[in-house]
């Protein structure tokens, strides 16, 4: 009996263990969309001030300042998404961690179908993005 508690508590603790490295690699990811959004807002300024330099004509100027518009917001959604992202992955955590605790896990789909979602509106925004700064 003895040595079945102490390969449960194993279990148990690598349970644990996997959970958070699950946890801190979807704090990693929204980290890393949080710093690309910021990129992307601040790269759309820089264009505005980089243009303004170094043209003349207002028909270049516009253009420009169309790519900064399209750029600040999509900067601010994803820095927006990045935190859903951590704030979801946090609640997942801790309901994970409470289901290791009573011996039960229920698999949930909440943060991949999150990031799923994410991922295609970040791809639906460049995409405009692309097409509108060609016009």
């Amino acid at each position: 009996m003895f040595l079945k508690d102490k390969i449960n508590e194993y279990s148990r603790a690598q349970a644990h263990m996997a959970n958070e490295r699950t946890f801190l690699s979807w704090i990693r990811t929204s980290m890393a969309v949080m710093a690309f959004g910021f990129v992307v807002e601040k790269f759309g300024l820089f264009m505005l001030k980089f243009t303004e330099l170094l043209s003349t004509i207002g028909e270049k100027r516009e253009k420009v300042q169309v790519v900064e518009h399209y750029s600040s917001k999509t900067g601010l959604l994803l820095i927006i998404i990045g935190e859903v992202i951590a704030l979801v992955s946090f609640i997942k955590y801790m309901n994970t961690t409470r289901q290791i605790k009573h011996e039960q896990y229920y698999h949930s789909v909440i943060l991949d179908l999150l990031m799923t979602i994410a991922i295609v509106i970040i791809a639906v925004l460049f995409t405009v993005h692309l097409i509108e700064s060609k016009v």
